[in-house]
């Protein structure tokens, strides 16, 4: 048992949409990453997940309309729901997903798409 200096993990992470792993949690990680452009289009058929952003301002894009999010805000996307993060400059954020949940979603395979996460 530890506490993790968040900061500091950040500064290990050079890739942009490459989260790494800070901890387990119950059959959960909690990651962190960096974000800057547009992810792809996907969906998570069995996992929800969540975006803490801790710095930067973020986008999330539905098919009917986009949320917000700003620094200190959490948003939950519900399983099933086809979802677009975007970030037009640097943002930083905490995410909590299932220790399965594969970053692309049902997206076809693409520069995006990480399988063996770091521990950081």
């Amino acid at each position: 048992m530890h506490s993790i200096n968040i900061q500091q993990k950040l500064a290990k992470i050079n890739d942009y949409w490459s989260p790494g792993i800070l901890a387990e949690l119950n059959g959960q990680h909690i990651k962190l990453a960096k974000l800057k452009g547009e992810f792809v289009w996907h969906q998570h058929e069995n996992e929800d997940e969540a975006f803490l952003v801790l710095s930067g301002i973020l986008k999330m894009e539905f098919i009917d309309h986009s949320v917000t999010v700003q620094p200190g805000e959490l948003i939950v996307i519900p399983k099933g729901v086809s979802h677009r993060p975007v970030a037009d400059n640097e943002v930083h954020v905490l995410l909590f997903e299932p220790a399965t949940t594969l970053n692309t979603g049902d997206a076809s395979e693409s520069e995006h798409t990480r399988k063996n996460l770091e521990r950081l």
